[in-house]
């Protein structure tokens, strides 16, 4: 679940990188949400 929302995240800020700065601060948010997600499914350690 958690890898599903990690790959949707980085899909969508690949996608406003390609697209320019029309995002804005958006892309970056993005970014730090996938790391985050990516960080607490270190933490947890658990095997699906």
């Amino acid at each position: 679940m958690l890898w599903t929302i990690f790959v949707i995240l980085l899909v969508l800020w690949l996608l406003g990188l390609i697209s320019g700065y029309i995002f804005g601060g958006f892309i970056h948010l993005l970014l730090v949400l996938a790391i985050i997600v990516v960080v607490i499914r270190l933490l947890t350690g658990r095997r699906v």
